[in-house]
């Protein structure tokens, strides 16, 4: 897969190297030559110049990417990298960094976005997810369909530890993808038992959320009564 990364900084170089190392080409852009630094990302392709310029993007053959990242620390930037990947470009997945949780609105498929990751929302998520046990915490938001990655660590007294996954009415409109337990990473069948202290990995409309979250969190009193 080959995948274009508009914004070298820390964020751009970090994410270059894991996809590197998972056998991916991965193309480096910035205009800022400082930002240029070939030696600590040695196997990536880079490319001095402005992202948001289409003479830049044809130089980069941006058509020819499967997906393209914009990483930079400027939400404007990545809005215009993400719109021209995605209407002049015609590239498949267009994945835009936020820097600021108010611009969150503006990062949909109007713009190209199909996936947009807000560091500071990511962050406050896992400082949630690490603390709160019961409760539903959204990790990703995904333009198309208003669907959101969530997570749910399931508590020792709800209801639906010990059931077969198969055996739970879930809302419409939800995915369960995957089951954390410990140190392993489940691909959930109908045949599997969900747990207490699962971490349970879902796709889920905005709309289900609240109606998911009160399914898991049931406590078994609650499910009897």
């Amino acid at each position: 897969m080959r995948v274009a990364i508009a914004g070298a900084g820390a964020v751009g170089r970090s994410i270059a190297g894991e996809l590197l190392e998972n056998g991916h080409e991965v193309l480096l852009i910035d205009k800022a030559p400082t930002a240029i630094s070939v030696e600590r990302v040695p196997l990536a392709e880079w490319l001095l110049a402005d992202a948001c310029e289409i003479t830049s993007l044809d130089e980069a053959a941006l058509q020819r990417c499967n997906v393209v990242i914009a990483a930079t620390g400027d939400d404007k930037v990545n809005l215009v990298v993400s719109l021209l990947a995605k209407t002049e470009y015609g590239v498949p997945r267009v994945v835009a960094r936020v820097n600021n949780p108010k611009n969150e609105w503006l990062f949909n498929e109007s713009w190209g976005v199909d996936v947009a990751v807000s560091t500071p929302r990511l962050m406050s998520a896992l400082v949630e997810e690490a603390v709160s046990v019961g409760d539903l915490v959204r990790l990703l938001r995904f333009s198309h369909g208003d669907a959101n990655l969530v997570e749910l660590t399931l508590p020792e007294e709800s209801a639906l530890a010990g059931t077969q996954v198969g055996d739970v009415q879930w809302p419409e409109d939800t995915s369960l993808v995957t089951i954390i337990r410990g140190t392993r990473v489940l691909t959930p069948s109908h045949e599997d038992s969900l747990e207490a202290g699962d971490e349970l990995l879902f796709v889920a409309a905005q709309a289900r959320e609240e109606q998911l979250e009160d399914l898991l969190s049931a406590r078994r009193s609650d499910a009897a009564s």
